[in-house]
Order: structure tokens, then C-alpha cells, then sequence
């Protein structure tokens, strides 16, 4: 986990990041009500939510024949959207497999990120995460980035991902948030901020109603699109009134 100059860099000026991402937090904790799980009807809600499928993975028996077995695939899942697009601005998740001791990490930044550098991921700790919050100083030499790779990359954005040791599942159980870090095309550091906060409780406990949790995140995308529809009628109104100006 070696440290990173341009993560220092970055990270200097990503208090007022942090400041932004929590007043956008609102737009996706719509999305987390279906944490509310038949089995945890009273826990509260967070934007953490874990979610699980069945899926046919293939491995080798003892003879060397391929054999596919279904297994279960969890993720413990965070997404912070842009209020007025839907477009996902950060996501990030513990991936775990059944029947594997290692999880993964996995972090989605925007498309436009330079792909050589990967990604740069560290775990504040309460403390350093409120400091951030009140864009108080972090010394460099409290920072313990780790590099992500990207993997793959999609219309939504790019995902990077790396073993996510006991360690490093630990340290975001106890920390107050990740502070992501990508270089954009112009050779800028980025911060992409991400609470920790209802991590434990998600990443522990029961898996949410798929069902249930597609219908909610469809309700906030709905709720997005009409926003979007009221912007643009409001630019258009704006356009006209504009225009008519002018002939006057």
C-alpha cells in the first residue's frame, strides 16, 4: 500500500468534495429504503445496502473436468448520483463470492479518467473524515492509499477493483469514509468521496429484497427524469422570455 504524491495532492483540495458529496447524498438515499429488509424492518436505512444473486460459476473437480456450480455473489454496495442526471458519480463495493475467503473492492468512476494511473482509494478514520468535512489540513503521512485497477469500462463509467483484505475490510468498518482519487484526461487528480457510514450494519447483516430495492432506485431515477423535464422547461421559458426582450 504505498503512499502516493498525486493522492496527496489531490487530497489536500478534496475537503470542499466532501462538503459537496454530502449535500448530494439526499439524491440516492431514496434508492437505500429497501434496506429496510423483511428480517431488519426496524434498521435504519443507509446508502450501504448489500445485494445478492445466483450465479453459474465453473471450477475444476478432482479429475480436471470443468463443472459449473451455482453459487450466491454479494455485493455490499454504495452509489452517489448526480441529482439533476442520475448519472453515477461514485460507486463503490465489497464483492464476495460464496465459498471464497477473498473479497474484492470495487470502485466506479465517471468515463474521461486516464487508465494507466488506475485509481487510489484511502480509508479515513472518523477523525480524519470530519477534518475533511470542515476542510481542515490531513498530513500526507496519515494516509495509506491503496492502487485499484481498472478491470472495465462501460457507458455508466470505469470500474477498478483489488483484493480487499481483512485489514482493509476492518478499516472501513471503523472509518468515517474513502476518499477516492482518479486522474482526469487533463492530468488532474479527482476526489470522489464516499461515507462509510451504515457499512458495518450492510456488509453483517441480510441481503435486501432485489425486487424491492430495483423499485425504489426506479422511483428516484423517475424522480430525476421529472426534474430534468422541469430544468428544461424552465430554460426554454427563460429562452423565450429572452428573445421577446429583444423585439421589444
Amino acid at each position: 500500500m504505498a503512499n502516493s504524491k498525486w493522492f496527496a495532492k489531490g487530497a489536500a483540495r478534496a475537503a470542499a468534495g466532501v462538503a459537496v458529496a454530502f449535500g448530494l447524498q439526499t439524491a440516492i438515499s431514496g434508492a437505500a429504503l429497501a434496506q429496510q429488509s423483511k428480517e431488519q424492518p426496524q434498521q435504519q436505512q443507509s446508502a450501504w445496502v448489500k445485494l445478492c444473486e445466483k450465479a453459474q460459476m465453473a471450477r475444476r473437480d478432482k479429475e480436471g473436468k470443468q463443472v459449473r456450480e451455482e453459487k450466491d455473489i454479494c455485493l455490499t454496495h454504495h452509489e452517489r448520483l448526480d441529482g439533476n442526471t442520475g448519472m453515477v458519480l461514485v460507486s463503490a463495493a465489497i464483492r464476495h463470492v460464496e465459498g471464497m475467503d477473498k473479497e474484492h473492492l470495487m470502485i466506479m468512476v465517471p468515463l474521461g479518467m486516464a487508465i494507466p494511473p488506475g485509481v487510489r482509494a484511502a480509508v479515513y478514520t472518523p477523525e480524519q473524515w470530519k477534518k475533511a468535512q470542515n476542510e481542515e489540513k490531513i498530513e500526507e503521512t496519515d494516509l495509506n492509499p491503496i492502487s485499484l485497477h481498472y478491470s472495465l469500462c462501460h457507458p455508466a463509467g470505469c470500474t477498478a477493483e483489488t483484493e480487499a483484505s481483512k485489514e482493509l475490510v476492518d478499516s472501513m468498518k471503523a472509518g468515517g469514509g474513502i476518499m477516492v482519487m482518479a486522474i482526469n484526461a487533463n492530468g488532474q487528480p479527482i476526489a470522489f468521496p464516499v461515507p462509510l457510514e451504515g457499512f458495518t450494519s450492510a456488509h453483517s447483516g441480510q441481503p435486501v429484497d432485489n425486487e424491492a430495492y430495483a423499485k425504489a432506485r426506479g422511483q428516484l431515477m423517475q424522480q430525476i427524469r421529472q426534474r430534468q423535464a422541469e430544468l428544461m422547461k424552465q430554460a426554454q421559458e427563460k429562452q423565450k422570455q429572452g428573445a421577446a426582450t429583444k423585439k421589444e
